[in-house]
């Protein structure tokens, strides 16, 4: 494993450097949500910080499917999904969505043919792992679920299958419910910066990375968590100890949706 960052409690980030954050960036699964439902809470708080002036980009492992409905219906500047693959971006003024791919159409077509022959390697090997049911939805990766609607596998499982992607050639991200397989250089950081280049007009590695908070909660959110300085884990963050190759500088004390909440209210405070 990498170097770890020692995470500190959230309530111990300097509220001067609280009040440079222009752009919260959150995964999905577990961060937004709260035992397997997108809450209330979490909804007003990107509200109230896109009102605040903070923009929201959801980062997330979900399908283009899902991505597409996020981008145009929540309060949110756009959606990175399927852990870098593309981004969304609706334009609202001009009633269009704007779709951005890391991978050619052919490239994402040899991809899925090599991933459905892993599919049957992984169901075979790994007894109780099933195809995600959002597979439909998805163009660039395999999504095996281990705990999301199957009984929950024991570590050494999910491990497994991450190995048997690997094996392969393939990249592989293990988030809070499922493990992700793609054939491509992407993930969730790199096609981030394509965003804010092209969305933002920033240049991450040059500027703005003491502007940008990501807010994650489990492997596949490592690249992000060692990447921003000031990345917050929700405190479920801890159930993946000694899976994290980089850890976020801060944890909330409240799980999930909760603790985006916590996270929401600590950065509207501070700039009040």
């Amino acid at each position: 494993m990498d170097e770890k960052k020692t995470m500190r409690p959230l309530d111990r980030f300097p509220k001067n450097e609280a009040r440079k954050i222009e752009y919260v960036l959150a995964d999905l699964d577990d961060t937004l949500t709260l035992e397997g439902r997108l809450l209330s809470a979490s909804l007003a708080a990107m509200e109230e910080l896109e009102e605040a002036g903070i923009r929201v980009v959801a980062v997330t492992g979900r399908p283009a499917g899902w991505c597409d409905h996020m981008a145009r219906m929540w309060p949110v500047a756009g959606v990175v999904g399927e852990n870098g693959a593309f981004y969304f971006r609706y334009d609202r003024p001009r009633k269009k969505m704007i779709r951005r791919f890391w991978m050619t159409e052919a490239r994402r077509a040899e991809g899925r043919k090599k991933l459905k022959e892993l599919k049957d390697r992984i169901l075979e090997e790994v007894p109780g792992a099933a195809v995600s049911a959002d597979q439909d939805f998805r163009i660039s990766d395999l999504a095996v679920d281990f705990c999301e609607d199957v009984p929950p596998l024991p570590r050494e499982d999910v491990l497994r299958i991450r190995e048997i992607f690997l094996d392969a050639g393939a990249r592989a991200k293990i988030s809070s419910i499922h493990v992700n397989g793609w054939f491509g250089d992407f993930d969730k950081l790199s096609m981030t910066k394509v965003f804010f280049r092209e969305a933002f007009q920033s240049d991450l590695d040059q500027e703005g990375k003491e502007k940008a908070l990501f807010v994650g909660d489990s492997p596949n959110d490592a690249p992000m968590f060692g990447f921003f300085p000031n990345a917050v884990g929700v405190a479920n963050v801890r159930d993946f100890d000694g899976l994290l190759e980089k850890e976020p500088a801060w944890v909330t004390k409240a799980p999930g949706g909760l603790g985006f909440r916590e996270l929401s209210n600590f950065l509207l405070s501070a700039r009040r």
